[in-house]
């Protein structure tokens, strides 16, 4: 187990994970899939549940090969190197500008910063994008570490999803205007130094 301050901010750096390497974690394959990304995964990218998710972002591409920018990544932490997790988006931006983020931590990282680095990422890649005009997370209603993880960011709740395999979620969104403005303060604040993510 990690054990640092939180009061440090962390950082992360997202890799790509490719379609060769969603396929070989989808089977199972960690050795594979570490090789085909370029960095050591760690053994929860091949628990039931990553398998399942990496299989369906798998076929995603296969069946839309454009989508690669905009899906699951593996996150670096840095500047250690260290691999804490997984995020990206379900997809790129729909008809209505919208685009949906999910990010996974490994357990031996959580509750160290992580998640909301990663969700920081991603809301700045968001941004960065003049086509997407709303960010959404649907979050299980009994994930109590990820309901805390988006509060501080600007989401607001604006309905409730479930089903059978999942459960009740409740969803969130935040205009991507309000993430570009907010960058633009803390740009301001920060008197010249870049704003990471």
């Amino acid at each position: 187990m990690h054990h640092e301050p939180l009061s440090l901010p962390r950082r992360v750096r997202f890799v790509e994970l490719n379609a060769k390497a969603l396929r070989a974690l989808a089977d199972g394959d960690l050795a594979g899939g570490s090789a085909e990304a370029g960095v050591a995964l760690d053994e929860h990218f091949v628990c039931d549940r990553a398998r399942w998710i990496f299989g369906y972002r798998a076929d995603q591409l296969a069946e839309d090969p454009s989508a690669a920018p905009w899906i699951t990544r593996a996150a670096v932490s840095e500047p250690d190197g260290a691999v804490v997790g997984d995020a990206g988006f379900h997809g790129p931006p729909d008809e209505a500008g919208m685009v949906e983020v999910g990010y996974t931590v490994v357990p031996g990282y959580r509750r160290q910063g992580y998640a909301r680095a990663m969700l920081r990422a991603l809301l700045v890649r968001a941004a960065a994008e003049p086509g997407v005009r709303t960010v959404r997370a649907r979050i299980g209603s009994d994930n109590t570490a990820s309901l805390a993880t988006i509060a501080g960011f600007g989401f607001t709740r604006v309905g409730e999803q479930g089903n059978e395999r999942d459960g009740l979620a409740i969803v969130f969104e935040v205009p991507a205007d309000a993430i570009r403005a907010e960058r633009r303060t803390a740009s301001a604040d920060v008197a010249g130094d870049p704003v990471g993510p």
